[in-house]
């Protein structure tokens, strides 16, 4: 047989490319396959040969990309585009019935539907496309900082490599393992006397955070698509039509259904919750978002949840158990939390042996004792939780409890504040709360600092190397080398990791301090709103309170943590070792564009989109995805969609790439 030349082999394994994508499509989205496994096959091993023939041809888009490639070292860092924040919880009518008033004040009787999707019991990801073909896929992460897993996002055969629009767009969707799949891979690992999977959310979890993604190919991971972020080349008025748009892109996207109002709302979730168990994949409640997309604009989020959305959560499984023993737990604020050590129950899908007991008050309401026999529940199908006693199975063995008058890690006085529901530790020096607080600022929200954990913190500690989290940029190699666990190398890589997070940016420094109540969110907000730790220091409760979503509870949070000596000693030690306590640009020149909306279309041959978006908004303005009369600037790249022609109907002001660089860097 002669042998192809490159022209030939190139028009082959074109041909071939695009039947197997075909055949894909039907197999893996529509689920209607027309050719048998076995032709599948054939057609498969006859462009890997090709391939491997002419390994110069070979792209990745390639069908045969999505068996797996080189293992990973780790996974790479990727900053999402757009915050991926949760969704607040349902979890009756009335929680439903509560929020869409909210929505009817918010948007002062206009009209507004709903669309109502699947909440799949899986792992949230991101993935990008760049001319028409799959470019990267991230974790959800921390919501701003997800991992790069694109190899092996690209073994999911449901998800399109290759579509037919040739333009940049970001989506978000839903990796999970199907019932039918868990259950053969778990009688695959009993077989070669591996432990199985406790549920298929996490062995989709697991399947996705291989670094060898052969691994992940061999699991059959499936995706459904939710959302889409942006698109470089097109506009949309509603949910609906994203979803009939991305069908006709080859996605397979997540079951949806509209509702006219909240109650057909509520029969579409009464109607699942009947019908769950039907699913070759798990949910655990139902999501709803207003259909219109300017509506949701409107709405607009709060710092961790958007106002047009919301999470239907089943009501939990739950079961019965006993009460062993009652532990007390310290966290980072002097805060003791009571929990409950339980015998062991499986409970929605994995082994549960604690559960939260809140506070002292939630015991005594309850009633709960040592050797009660207990009915227990995952709280949105997570965090265990004790829901009443079965007080006819008690025999008179069960004990009270009672919260300790003194720390049970460091002896000091314990209290609780008037009007509060949780007592506390009253030494801030207590070696528990110092613990916690240095574990949260090395966290990966926080400074990120690799290799400093539990293990570590608490030799450093006991070893009194260290008293607080600023300790640690006084800490010299020599300190570290003899403990436990720490050579030479190890210790050098500590110490590089904690002078290399001297450079995180001003929002995470804020997070990473631990003031109480102030989550990444509300540091967020605040990062906006103050260019410094000083100025937040000298800001009243009552100019705090004024901003947006900060309320009064979180204002005295932080005017007590500035008021606190020790806390102002804490801050100057930072500052004293180099950390950002202020904003990189704080010059008002620097903030010249004044909240002015800029919207980006076609193709940039300087910036990526992150990048724009960064420079916009560090000078003060907003990018923006969609082009309205409220929009300043239009900036157009090589190729500009509608959105060129919707500017130029409205009288936009429209930038060349060239021009928005003159602009942006003139200062």
């Amino acid at each position: 047989m002669a042998k192809l030349n490159r022209e030939k082999a190139e028009k082959k394994i074109k041909a071939l490319r695009e039947k197997i994508r075909e055949h894909e499509y039907k197999y893996f989205v529509l689920d209607d396959p027309s050719i048998s496994d076995a032709e599948f096959d054939q057609m498969m091993q006859k462009l890997i040969k090709l391939e491997a023939d002419f390994p110069e041809l070979i792209t990745e888009d390639s069908p045969t990309q999505r068996v797996g490639g080189e293992v990973l070292d780790e996974f790479k860092k990727v900053e999402h585009s757009a915050t991926m924040l949760s969704l607040d919880n349902a979890f009756d009518k009335r929680d439903l019935r509560d929020f869409d008033n909210r929505v009817q004040k918010n948007l002062n009787g206009e009209d507004y539907q709903y669309v109502v999707e699947h909440k799949i019991d899986g792992l949230s990801a991101v993935m990008r496309y760049n001319n028409g073909s799959f470019e990267l896929g991230a974790t959800r992460g921390n919501g701003e900082v997800g991992e790069d897993i694109t190899k092996n996002m690209k073994t999911i055969r449901s998800l399109p490599l290759k579509i037919e629009e040739k333009a940049e767009m970001e989506l978000r969707g839903e990796i999970y393992l199907a019932k039918s799949e868990f259950q053969r891979l778990n009688e695959e690992r009993l077989e070669n006397d591996e432990s199985p999977f406790a549920n298929p959310r996490n062995a989709a979890a697991g399947s996705v955070r291989q670094l060898d993604s052969k691994i992940a190919a061999q699991r059959s991971l499936s995706i459904l698509i939710y959302d889409l972020i942006s698109h470089s080349e097109r506009e949309f008025e509603t949910h609906l039509e994203v979803f009939s748009y991305l069908r006709e892109q080859g996605f397979k996207v997540n079951w949806h259904q509209s509702a006219a109002d909240i109650e057909a709302v509520i029969e579409i979730c009464e109607k699942w919750q009947e019908e769950r168990e039907g699913l070759d994949f798990e949910i655990d409640g139902l999501v709803i978002k207003i259909n219109n997309l300017a509506l949701r604009e409107k709405l607009g989020s709060t710092a961790r949840s958007p106002r047009w959305a919301i999470a239907y959560k089943f009501p939990a499984q739950q079961k019965t158990t006993k009460i062993k023993d009652i532990e007390i737990s310290l966290g980072r604020t002097g805060a003791l939390t009571p929990t409950a050590i339980l015998e062991p129950v499986e409970l929605a899908g994995s082994t549960v042996s604690r559960a939260t007991l809140h506070n002292e008050d939630e015991i005594k309401r309850k009633d709960i004792r040592v050797g009660d026999t207990v009915l227990v529940q995952k709280a949105g199908d997570i965090i265990p939780e004790v829901i009443k006693v079965i007080k006819e199975d008690r025999d008179g063995s069960e004990k009270e409890f009672k919260m300790p008058e003194n720390c049970p890690v460091c002896g000091s006085e314990v209290i609780r504040p008037e009007g509060e529901a949780v007592s506390r530790c009253t030494n801030i020096s207590c070696p528990a709360q110092r613990k916690e607080s240095i574990l949260h600022f090395v966290s990966r929200d926080a400074m990120n600092i690799d290799g400093v954990g539990p293990a570590l913190i608490e030799q450093l500690l006991n070893n009194n190397l260290i008293e607080d989290y600023a300790d640690l940029y006084f800490l010299k190699q020599s300190h570290l080398k003899d403990l436990e666990r720490m050579g030479e190398k190890s210790s050098q890589n500590v110490i590089e990791a904690i002078e290399a997070s001297k450079e995180r940016e001003f929002l995470r420094v804020l997070y990473a301090l631990g003031i109480r109540h102030v989550g990444i969110g509300a540091a967020r907000i605040l990062a906006k709103n103050f260019d410094s730790i000083e100025q937040i220091k000298e800001a009243t409760a009552e100019e705090l309170e004024d901003i947006d979503e900060i309320g009064p509870v979180i204002a005295e949070s932080i005017v007590g943590f500035f008021q606190e000596r020790h806390n102002r000693d804490l801050l100057s030690r930072l500052k004293q070792a180099g950390i950002r306590l202020e904003k990189e640009n704080t010059a008002e020149n620097e903030k010249f564009l004044n909240g002015q909306k800029f919207v980006f279309t076609g193709s940039l041959n300087n910036y990526t989109r992150s990048e724009v978006k960064d420079l916009v908004e560090k000078a003060g303005g907003r990018a923006v995805s969609s082009v309205s009369s409220k929009t300043d600037y239009l900036v157009i790249g090589d190729n500009p969609g509608s959105k060129y022609d919707k500017a130029k109907q409205l009288g936009v002001e429209i930038l060349s790439e060239a021009e928005f660089k003159e602009m942006i860097e003139k200062k």
